[in-house]
């Protein structure tokens, strides 16, 4: 399991760079205005329609099931299977993406209700909406046959398909002076990189032998089981999509550029998420669903606590780092060119909010694996939902009741994300399903240490350079 963590992990660190220097680009050029908050919006709408499309459900519904039937020999039932789900998935993406070309102003008056007091800034969302939406096609193909290379014990392509979309949002923001403004450069940018992506996971499974074909959607009892698990997953998923659908109409409420700051801020929260967390959540689902199709489940326990261990060693000392000194941070990655010190200073309280959940959105993919890889998509949900509850009930309380602004957005989402882990946690345990072994115990010590390095050391070289 070293060995493909390794690989999905070292890619996705790739994108991660490359995503950072997107970003500073963006920051650099557009700064924190009406030009940023319109793009933030446009390229958000297409990502949180595949959470419910994409990873969100295509992993969960999709992926142990495939993966079964290759651990069982069945190569000709799960290619049938995958060619199946992706008619499915075509036909109903064709439609939404029709819908929303043709309703799109009516999409963005719901997604960010404040924009609709500058008719310009309005206008300009929903043009760049139009140009980014067609992403969601073009990815949730690359989604699942990055699933299906998953399953079949070939993780480095789905961990590096990402990377293009950031190179080509690069190559259009340095050219932004072909086109009307910076914001159309990356929104044409988002588009271009969804054809490369998919060209490369095209190729990639095909060298796997490896393809996806188009068939006349049909009703059979396995779709009708997926399509019970997907309903389930959908429901969940959707509850997730819910919540950034608040902080946009939250944000858009705000002062001009609240959008802006939560987006930078995400994007360095995320980065402890993407280049370990995800890969983590990525390589322990296939695992340990092959584990279980196998009857094996001390080998799939053994590869979960190792996973949970991980994931908290290499989060936890960013997050209280993101505590202690979040305004540095901000200005030293962001506070160039049209991004100003006053920028940098919110999206740093709202990194510092963020940071609070972190060590919990990490662990959350790998508490779900233990339900998921039995095929159990329905606790998920539940856990989903009532989190959701509460996060959204705490952003109303954080930002209108005690007046925090932006930061109460990212303080609820973080206090969200502990409220999930613990419903799946004490859930797991109940059922016997989730054992907490030696390794997992072992590994809190090293865990703490570390964690309070980093928060200290800050202030440790605050006394050295006085010195």
């Amino acid at each position: 399991m070293l060995r493909r963590l390794l690989s999905v992990g070292g890619f996705t660190l790739l994108s991660r760079i490359t995503g950072f220097v997107r970003d500073m680009l963006m920051a650099w050029i557009m700064g924190h205005g009406v030009l940023s908050d319109a793009f933030v919006v446009a390229f958000l709408l297409p990502n949180n329609f595949r959470a419910i499309f994409g990873e969100g459900t295509i992993n969960p519904a999709f992926l142990p099931r495939y993966a079964a039937l290759h651990a069982k020999g069945e190569t000709a039932q799960a290619a049938a299977f995958a060619d199946a789900i992706f008619s499915w998935q075509m036909a109903a993406q064709i439609v939404l993406l029709a819908l929303a070309l043709v309703f799109m102003p009516q999409i963005i008056h719901v997604l960010a209700p404040g924009f609709a007091g500058d008719a310009a800034q309005f206008e300009l969302t929903v043009s760049l909406a139009r140009v980014t939406f067609p992403y969601l096609l073009l990815t949730v193909v690359a989604v699942q046959l990055s699933a299906m290379l998953n399953a079949v014990d070939r993780f480095w392509a789905g961990a590096a398909w990402p990377v293009l979309l950031n190179l080509s949002m690069i190559a259009t923001l340095v050219c932004w002076h072909w086109f009307p403004d910076a914001a159309y450069a990356a929104a044409w940018g988002v588009l271009a990189g969804g054809v490369a992506q998919l060209v490369f996971i095209l190729w990639a499974g095909r060298r796997e032998g490896l393809w996806l074909r188009m068939r006349i959607p049909r009703w059979t009892p396995e779709i009708r089981d997926f399509f019970i698990a997907f309903g389930a997953v959908v429901i969940g998923a959707a509850s997730v999509v819910a919540v950034p659908l608040v902080d946009t109409i939250l944000a858009s409420l705000l002062p001009t550029g609240s959008r802006t700051a939560l987006y930078y801020a995400d994007r360095i929260n995320q980065l402890p998420l993407g280049v370990l967390g995800i890969a983590l959540g990525t390589v322990i689902l296939p695992v340990m669903a092959a584990h279980l199709a196998k009857g094996d489940r001390a080998a799939s326990d053994a590869a979960q606590n190792r996973s949970a261990a991980l994931a908290l060693l290499l989060t936890l000392p960013f997050a209280l780092s993101f505590i202690a000194v979040p305004g540095t941070i901000m200005r030293a990655v962001f506070a160039h060119g049209a991004f100003d010190a006053q920028g940098a200073a919110l999206a740093g309280a709202v990194l510092a909010a963020y940071a609070v959940g972190l060590p919990a959105m990490a662990m959350l993919r790998i508490a779900a694996s233990t339900f998921y890889a039995r095929h159990d998509t329905l606790t998920p949900v539940r856990a989903t939902l009532i989190a959701m509850a509460v996060n959204i009930a705490l952003k109303f309380v954080f930002v209108w009741g005690l007046g925090m602004g932006v930061p109460g957005i990212a303080l609820g989402t973080g206090l969200g994300a502990w409220i999930n882990l613990g419903i799946l946690t004490v859930t797991g345990h109940r059922r016997g399903l989730l054992v907490l072994d030696g390794t997992f115990r072992r590994a809190l010590l090293p865990v703490a240490l570390a964690a309070t390095a980093c928060a200290r050391a800050p202030g440790w070289g605050r006394i050295w350079a006085r010195r």
